[in-house]
């Protein structure tokens, strides 16, 4: 199936690990000119390697999407580097750290990084990306949500409402977008082992006696069994594959949508 990517320059925050890094992957697989951000030290070789693995020109920058004029500061940045964006994929994210189960474990300081990360995050890339992808009329922006953004999971409340907060606010950018031909879709990835599941995981294990503590291969499996018809794992490539999808020519005409990737966890009507 030809995608019609090849040459794109594509944006991927969150990008140099896990779901983002494969995202990357599977954008430069296509062609696209990738550009990585993220705030981990090992963005520039992550975007060197898939330069020499793809043979596409790539690029690497130190950012957190936190930080608004450093967001403004990429994009210029990135188009002088690969010229102009075509496709946003936003996957930077942060959790808590601690088990939100009760909410009460938690205290009202632990949000307003996760908010900040997640929920500003997602609207400082927006307001930089907006207006070249205006200009040009063209244009996609993929946000990972997650299914904990739809289900209310305890075990990361700051991290569940700023879930939701992204797929109501890609919503309202999908709104005002479309009248210029930009596309802005969701993307809710279920189960995957990644570093920030791993935490959850571990803040888990931190509160139980010595008796009760299990290894992550143990509780993790129990957890997938019981929440996914499927029984297993979602990979990072399984998210990925959806969202060069959902960048590509052949989902032209769908925008504001919340796909789920997630083995079946949660089901729509």
């Amino acid at each position: 199936m030809e995608l019609e990517l090849s040459g794109h320059v594509a944006v991927i925050t969150g990008g140099a690990q896990g779901i983002g890094l494969a995202c990357a992957r599977g954008l430069a697989k296509e062609g696209c000119h990738v550009a990585i951000w993220d705030v981990a030290r090992d963005t520039k070789p992550a975007a060197a390697k898939i330069a020499e693995e793809f043979g596409r020109p790539s690029t690497g920058l130190v950012v957190d999407v936190a930080d608004a004029a450093a967001v403004a500061d990429a994009v210029t940045e990135t188009e002088a580097a690969l010229g102009p964006i075509s496709h946003l994929v936003h996957a930077a994210a942060a959790g808590s750290g601690k088990f939100g189960f009760p909410f009460t474990n938690l205290e009202p300081g632990d949000w307003p990084r996760v908010l900040q990360v997640n929920v500003m995050g997602m609207v400082h890339v927006a307001h930089a990306m907006a207006p070249g992808m205006i200009s040009r009329r063209s244009g996609t922006m993929v946000f990972l949500a997650s299914v904990a953004g739809q289900i209310g999971s305890q075990t990361d409340p700051p991290y569940s409402a700023s879930k939701a907060a992204n797929i109501n606010f890609a919503q309202c950018l999908a709104k005002d977008l479309a009248p210029h031909n930009i596309r802005v879709n969701t993307v809710s990835p279920g189960m995957v082992q990644t570093k920030l599941n791993r935490q959850v995981w571990q803040a888990w294990r931190d509160l139980q006696p010595p008796d009760k503590r299990r290894s992550y291969e143990d509780w993790a499996a129990d957890k997938i069994r019981a929440v996914a018809p499927l029984g297993r794992w979602q990979r990072p490539e399984d998210i990925a594959d959806m969202v060069v999808f959902l960048s590509s020519a052949r989902a032209a005409q769908v925008t504001g949508q919340t796909i789920n990737v997630d083995g079946g966890q949660v089901m729509h009507a």
